[in-house]
């Protein structure tokens, strides 16, 4: 149980939540004068002094989730879930400006030539996976349906087809072992350097306005740009050796110390199905291996997260859901942003 007063404050007035489906540039140093003359208005203190200390972990906030005309829209079963859901986060981190001690954004990050992407397999027809659409098992590659593009291993393996197509073969048979997603094949998105790869504006201000009320620098956290795995979960890589055993990624062991020293950490992102349901399986593991108990310090900001629907084709909120019944169940809490957060404690 934490025993401290917390305080809401209203939400400050360049907050427009119709513009939040929007893309422009942070008018940073005009954020600074207005964070600064909020910070005095309101009587907020630095970061430093607070007595509870309160993570806000924000799970892939970007474009090319959120945004409808990105690759990867996460539209919900409403088909605008991931604006609605940014528009009750930014409310919330502005709610509660000198309540989050820290905010940590994570930040999906790739390029053209990964193990998920189209160009990395061909098929004996000369054609590239159809993105979105395309699950590669265990017996397509041994079967040699689907296999390894041999013009990639220049950039990936110094020209070593061999190398790299015996390498994928492992991957897909890890993924089958440890009963992780089948090996989607995702269209390029989240490009290192593109529009998509970025945070969505709004929620960008909403950190930016915070690191400067509070004196508390946001911590961005990259992952999936190694190009021999998938990384949903910010704290694991999905296959991590390669098949003599060789260390192919590792997992983010500082992040999972740096959040378990939080008195509590509030978590929400997109999409609910995949990247947060993933980070969360992966926090809770942790959680276990050291003390059950520490699963009671997690929020699940649920009305700020939404699942991969796309209409006629997939849709998993099912599975969405006993997922976080589950972390529920392991004592996580779920809570709307709604809610003031006194009432969650």
């Amino acid at each position: 149980m934490i025993n401290t007063t917390f305080k809401e404050l209203p939400i400050p007035p360049q907050f427009n939540s119709a513009k939040v489906e929007d893309i422009w540039r942070v008018p940073y140093q005009y954020i600074v004068t207005e964070a600064r003359q909020w910070v005095q208005q309101h009587n907020i203190q630095d970061a430093a002094e607070d007595e509870t200390r309160i993570c806000l972990l924000l799970i892939d906030v970007q474009n090319a989730f959120c945004h409808p005309d990105f690759e990867l829209f996460v539209g919900g079963s409403s088909s605008r879930a991931a604006i609605e859901d940014n528009v009750r986060l930014c409310e919330f981190i502005y709610w509660n400006l000198g309540n989050i001690n820290v905010i940590v954004s994570t930040m999906d990050t790739h390029t053209v030539m990964q193990i998920f992407h189209p160009v990395f397999w061909i098929n004996n027809a000369g054609e590239h996976p159809i993105p979105a659409v395309t699950n590669i098992s265990l017996e397509d590659v041994e079967k040699g349906i689907w296999k390894v593009n041999p013009k990639v291993a220049y950039s990936l393996t110094a020209n070593d087809y061999s190398k790299l197509a015996n390498y994928a073969l492992h991957y897909i048979r890890q993924l089958n072992k440890f009963g992780k997603f089948p090996l989607i094949i995702w269209p390029d998105h989240s490009m290192l350097g593109g529009i998509g790869h970025a945070l969505v504006s709004a929620v960008e201000e909403a950190l930016f306005f915070h690191c400067i009320a509070r004196n508390s620098q946001t911590r961005y956290e990259i992952k999936g740009q190694n190009p021999l795995t998938e990384n949903y979960s910010i704290l694991s890589p999905e296959v991590l050796t390669d098949e003599k055993g060789n260390c192919v990624a590792q997992k983010n062991t500082s992040l999972i110390k740096y959040l378990l020293e939080f008195d509590a950490v509030i978590i929400a992102g997109q999409a609910k199905s995949h990247c947060v349901a993933w980070t969360i399986a992966d926090l809770l593991t942790e959680i276990e291996a050291r003390d059950k108990g520490l699963a009671d310090k997690i929020y699940l900001l649920e009305d700020c997260t939404s699942p991969v629907v796309v209409s006629g084709a997939v849709d998993y909120t099912e599975q969405a859901n006993i997922a976080f019944q589950k972390f529920s169940d392991a004592g996580m809490h779920l809570v709307k942003s709604i809610a003031p957060i006194d009432n969650w404690f």
